[in-house]
């Protein structure tokens, strides 16, 4: 998926966070003691990616190794949840993920049938429409 958002816009105009939840999910992957599991996460909400990684370093479990070079691979995309959510930023992909599911249902329409080639036209109208930047 990273490798597809890559591909759009330059770095600056994209803002690449790795979901809070999904992030929890491959947390609670590690076998884990609920103390192991507590602190790491309570580094990771406050975005102190290297106390995390250091206190599993020191506290190793059942698959803590795989779950430290997790951390390392989206280091750049993980972030301060907790002060992000204090400002009313979004800490999860939902709302992403349910626009991504729209525009795929736009594309949907009955009796409609697009070309590879036509698709990406049509998405950058939608999102030009959608942004205020195209007038209907």
């Amino acid at each position: 998926m990273w490798n597809i958002f890559a591909a759009v816009g330059t770095a600056q105009q994209r803002e690449e966070i790795l979901d809070w939840y999904h992030l929890m999910e491959n947390l609670h992957k590690m076998q884990g003691t609920q103390v192991q599991l507590a602190q790491a996460r309570h580094y990771l909400w406050q975005g102190q990616l290297t106390n995390a990684i250091r206190y599993l370093s020191q506290h190793r479990c059942r698959g803590s190794n795989g779950f430290i070079q997790y951390l390392k691979k989206h280091q750049s995309r993980i972030i301060n949840y907790q002060a992000r959510l204090a400002i009313g930023g979004s800490v999860g992909s939902g709302a992403v993920e349910s626009l991504v599911k729209q525009i795929g249902l736009l594309l949907k329409l009955p009796g409609a049938q697009w070309s590879r080639n036509n698709v990406p036209c049509i998405l950058q109208h939608r999102c030009a429409y959608l942004n205020g930047a195209f007038a209907a």
